[in-house]
């Protein structure tokens, strides 16, 4: 064998156990997924008799799943929204070469480190409503210590707040690390395009909005959509902090898919949320991988 045909044998020798691995345990149980959704299995015995979309059917019908998707955008609102906005001005702050950067830059990215489990219950205290005979905890006994008592609220137990209380704590272990994203754009910046608008008479506030900002849009492009498909699939959150709350209030299409799978060994109807949650995350990510792969081709 020539050198080059020897490299590529060994080359393809050495994909090929993850790609097997791939394409199996990822695109074959997708694709059983798939099937199983358009099957009529509804208990603990198999049962992979086609039915069609009737299991899309009878879910879109279904008043929890319809709450969960109310819960879904408006937790994906808020959840992007804080995390993008205070994420921008914690990189402004940090931009402005303040001293002890490093800590307060380390500081900021802390909660990125934990899981969403560890935030899950570390928030399902602070935002504890507490009881009549215990009183106040966590935050509610911090307003009451300083005297902003009108401020106390049942939190995640309270049906008109629920997934909000939920999106708070999303958006405390996120947002550093969109505080990160965007301060590294910001340090790429040239600094003369700086110092130009600056001779040109320019403030600050107009640098950071009329240079910076747009400068720093494919950031928020990356961010939104890393941000978005972690709103779209969240579980563990939920799962640790609240569960599915009164009325459903903090439930969520992957937490119904876990009751329904799991516990209520519907198994089809399961498969049918888990490929709508596929769908759902595959619109928010494929055109931002086209939109890339077209701006890496342009350049």
């Amino acid at each position: 064998m020539r050198g080059s045909t020897w490299d590529r044998v060994t080359s393809v020798l050495l994909i090929a156990p993850s790609a097997i691995a791939i394409l199996v345990f990822v695109y074959g149980f997708i694709g059983w997924t798939g099937w199983v959704s358009l099957a009529r299995w509804d208990g603990m015995i198999q049962d992979l008799t086609l039915v069609g979309l009737r299991n899309y059917q009878k879910l879109f019908d279904t008043e929890r799943f319809q709450i969960d998707l109310h819960n879904t955008v408006t937790f994906t609102l808020l959840f992007l929204a804080s995390s993008l906005v205070i994420g921008l001005l914690l990189a402004v702050l940090l931009d402005q070469r303040i001293r002890s950067e490093g800590l307060f830059r380390s500081v900021f990215l802390f909660p990125m480190a934990l899981s969403f489990i560890v935030t899950g219950v570390v928030w399902r205290w602070l935002l504890n409503p507490g009881s009549r005979e215990l009183g106040s905890v966590g935050v509610n006994l911090l307003f009451d210590k300083v005297g902003l008592g009108l401020l106390k609220s049942g939190w995640y137990t309270d049906p008109s707040i629920g997934i909000k209380a939920v999106a708070i704590a999303a958006t405390w272990q996120m947002s550093g690390y969109v505080m990160a994203m965007y301060l590294a754009g910001m340090r790429g910046i040239p600094e003369d395009l700086r110092e130009a608008a600056r001779v040109d008479g320019a403030s600050e506030l107009d640098i950071y909005r009329h240079i910076i900002l747009p400068l720093l849009q494919p950031i928020t492009l990356s961010a939104v959509i890393i941000l978005g498909h972690i709103s779209l699939k969240i579980f563990d959150l939920v799962s640790a902090m609240t569960g599915p709350g009164l009325g459903f209030c903090t439930d969520v299409p992957a937490y119904f898919m876990f009751d329904t799978t799991f516990r209520g060994n519907h198994f089809s109807q399961g498969a049918a949320i888990a490929i709508i949650l596929l769908l759902s995350v595959a619109a928010l990510i494929i055109p931002y991988l086209v939109y890339t792969a077209r701006t890496e081709v342009q350049r």
